[in-house]
């Protein structure tokens, strides 16, 4: 709103290696306003001799497209003197709308001063023009013209119309309709504000007597906005005496009275109890943005739990109700904010805050989980777990488009759950562990081997489950940490035989046959022998002939609908997956013979299976092209190694307890640094405190009125202080906006420096071009 003329300073032509800055500045009030930029590039083809010929033709569509050059070539920068009388001759007895409109912006952007400064005589004219136009028949003439005086900066022109703007604000005369009297409000703000008492001294008074009468929602809160800025305690003298009513004056009403809640408060914070009351009540209104802007603003002016509690239980609802994902991503932005701070209040909002799960946009998921899992608490776990299990299930639907990176969040998520809280493992484990056969399934596996080894009650029940999934699992990734876990954490007879039996039926019967490395051999059985039918045919030529046919049975292939995808994939010549499989049986046998002793049947029948597997896995790395290069190398190193544990007492003495308790130790060892680190990560989060103990104690209340020093609070002072931005480069690196993205050819930034009435708008632009701009 405030108009003034914007200078553009650049030092150089920009090139590759050369970055300046641009900057625009607030002129003084003695230079030409402008409020219209156009860019074109057909201004140079017009001339003004052109356009004032243009002018005197009696053709209204000529007109117009004279007046649109005319505007054009005044913004480019062409005087155009002998313009301004051409103009008025053939453009103000005209009734067209749309060329009364363009000549007001012709108004506007016209010089109307000579070199002395002085208004110029044709002025006098134009005043007149203006003067008719409010006081014309249509409303729609004279609140245009209206609004066109808000953007007058010229007293001596609007000086003659102060009688005729007064007038449009009564109901009973020119402002009979509200659209007039809307603008009227508008135009008796701003002379009141860039001329204050020189032309409208009466103002306060006139607009006090016009907002107690009006009933349009739009003229009140104009006026309201003029009493806001101009004359304040009449804005909340009027708001104390319609305390009731606001909710009834609109949006822009209800949003104006926000901000002068912010404004009084700020200044005297002991008004902060009058507003609470009306706050509250806006948090009920119907419009989005009212609730929106009254919710932050009770947050900033009052930290009592009843307050907060509104404010968040409204943050909830409005990210319940908006169907834009912008509006969503704000309001969790806000209840991020407000969880630093008020973390048990928004605990008893957490469910509503989690209804925004059903959202499709993964940005709106992500940052709802993590949310909620920062609001955890004891009191609401169950009812947490619950939902993200409801949603796990739900990812299971066809179509949808978040499923897989939506599932691996969940588990994330249900993971830190289970680690805060060990009761709810047990409830969700099982119910994740139905997922290992599908996408996502690694997340899972490798959640529960987290949970083997943090939570030992709970490994019995994960091992007996994770051995009987073993037939479903159809990733080789998967089955090497199943394999793994079953391998390092059956320590009792019962678990051990258990998962033995289950993976020998998952592998099937030995040998596994692979002819070559990654080629899966045929074995369909011909179930009958073939069958001969005889039939008579009618040759191309006539004659007849008799023609034999052979038709074989279809061939059957049960055993491979049979198989396991364990077994189908070390047939297919998956020799990591082998490898795995053989060491983790051997972990078997050990620990069966470290249990039931190396004599007993059941630890012989592992013993052989074992090495039965061994030597199939040998025979996929021998049967593997490369099998003299790289990790295959390193898998037949392992296969002999662990024959020689299952073979030789001396190695099984020597290298069986580190086989069998090393690679748990180090995994133990990995999630302590991992707990350890996150401990680090969140005490981080614990800002260091900013102020000192010998620090100088400011209490507002107990100062001297009218004094002043160095504990006066301003605009930004209140988040500085509580973020603890101090000095120079903080301070700038808070007011830096990107306007480009980091990749454009040309990026640009901007900084933007407010010290009291001088404002500072810093541009950097940087060329990565090789042109010179």
């Amino acid at each position: 709103d405030k108009a003034s003329l914007c200078e553009l300073h650049l030092e150089k032509p920009l090139n590759l290696s050369e970055t300046r800055i641009l900057r625009l500045k607030m002129t003084t009030p003695t230079e030409n306003n402008c409020t219209i930029l156009i860019s074109t590039d057909k201004a140079s083809a017009v001339v003004q001799d052109d356009i004032i010929k243009d002018l005197e033709q009696p053709v209204l569509s000529v007109k117009i497209r004279a007046i649109k050059n005319a505007i054009t070539l005044l913004l480019s920068g062409e005087p155009m003197p002998r313009l301004l009388m051409s103009v008025i001759k053939g453009c103000l007895k005209e009734e067209n709308k749309e060329l009364k409109k363009l000549v007001k912006i012709y108004w506007e952007v016209a010089c109307k001063y000579d070199a002395q400064g002085k208004l110029l005589p044709e002025m006098i004219l134009v005043c007149n023009a203006i003067r008719n136009d409010l006081n014309h028949p249509n409303e729609y003439v004279r609140g245009a013209t209206l609004r066109f005086l808000c953007r007058l900066r010229e007293p001596e022109l609007l000086e003659p119309l102060i009688p005729t703007v007064k007038a449009c604000l009564d109901s009973t005369g020119l402002g009979r309709h509200h659209y007039v009297r809307k603008n009227a409000a508008l135009a008796s703000f701003y002379i009141h504000k860039n001329f204050g008492e020189t032309l409208l001294p009466d103002g306060p008074e006139l607009i006090k007597k016009f907002i107690d009468s009006e009933t349009d929602l739009c003229s009140r809160r104009n006026a309201f906005l003029f009493l806001f800025n101009e004359a304040e305690e009449g804005a909340i003298n009027f708001l104390n005496s319609n305390l009731e009513k606001v909710q009834d004056y609109g949006d822009g009403f209800a949003l104006l009275v926000l901000e002068l809640c912010r404004k009084v408060c700020r200044r005297e914070p002991s008004q902060k109890g009058r507003f609470v009351r009306l706050l509250i009540g806006m948090l009920q209104s119907d419009s989005a943005a009212v609730c929106y802007e009254a919710a932050w603003t009770l947050v900033s002016l009052s930290s009592a739990p009843t307050a907060i509690r509104a404010a968040a239980s409204t943050y909830a609802q409005l990210l319940n109700s908006q169907s834009d994902n912008n509006v969503k991503l704000i309001v969790l932005e806000r209840l991020d904010v407000l969880k630093k701070y008020h973390s048990k209040v928004l605990q008893e909002v957490l469910m509503d805050i989690m209804r925004a799960l059903s959202s499709p946009n993964i940005d709106i998921c992500k940052k709802t989980l993590s949310i909620a899992i920062d609001l955890v608490s004891p009191r609401n776990i169950e009812e947490v777990v619950q939902v993200l299990k409801r949603e796990v299930v739900r990812t299971q639907e066809a179509g949808m488009e978040k499923g897989l990176v939506y599932r691996s969040m969940l588990i994330q998520a249900i993971h830190t759950c289970a680690t805060k809280f060990p009761d709810v493992a047990d409830n969700v484990v099982h119910v994740l562990m139905d997922f290992l056969n599908g996408e996502g399934a690694m997340d899972v596996i490798l959640f529960v081997r987290s949970i083997v080894e943090q939570y030992s009650t709970l490994k019995s029940l994960i091992l007996d489950k994770l051995s009987s999934c073993l037939h479903d699992m159809n990733s080789s990734s998967v089955l090497c940490v199943a394999l793994w876990v079953i391998g390092s954490y059956c320590d009792t007879s019962e678990s051990l035989i258990k998962a033995f039996n289950e993976i020998k039926e998952a592998i099937g019967q030995l040998p596994l046959e692979v002819t070559q490395c990654g080629e899966i051999p045929e074995k369909a059985e011909i179930s009958a022998t073939s069958t001969y039918t005889t039939k008579n045919v009618i040759l191309s030529d006539g004659t007849y002939a008799t023609q034999t046919v052979a038709s074989a049975p279809a061939v059957t292939n049960s055993d491979q609908n049979r198989r396991s995808c364990l077994r189908k994939l070390l047939e297919g010549g998956d020799v990591f997956l082998g490898c795995a499989l053989g060491a983790n049986l051997t972990k078997l046998a050990l620990r069966a013979m470290d249990i039931m002793g190396p004599g007993t049947t059941q630890a012989k029948q592992i013993q052989v299976f074992s090495l039965k597997v061994l030597c199939s896995v040998a025979k996929i790395v021998q049967s593997c092209p490369n099998s003299q290069k790289g990790a295959f190398v390193d898998c037949a190193e392992q296969v002999s190694l662990c024959c020689r544990l299952l073979l030789d007492p001396s190695t099984r003495e020597s290298l069986g307890e580190v086989f069998l308790d090393g690679c748990r130790e180090s995994y133990a060892a990995l999630l302590s640094r991992e707990k350890a680190a996150l401990a680090m990560a969140e005490s981080a989060k614990i800002k260091t405190a900013v102020s000192q103990p010998d620090d100088l104690i400011n209490i507002r209340q107990l100062r001297l009125g009218g004094s002043t020093g160095p504990g006066d609070l301003y605009d930004g002072d209140d988040i500085n202080k509580a973020t603890g931005i101090d000095g120079e480069n903080d301070g700038r690196k808070g007011r830096i906006y990107q306007l480009s993205g980091f990749s454009d050819p040309v990026y640009t930034e901007a900084n933007v420096t407010v010290h009291d009435y001088d404002i500072v708008l810093e541009i950097l632009v940087i060329n990565r071009t090789p042109q010179t701009l």
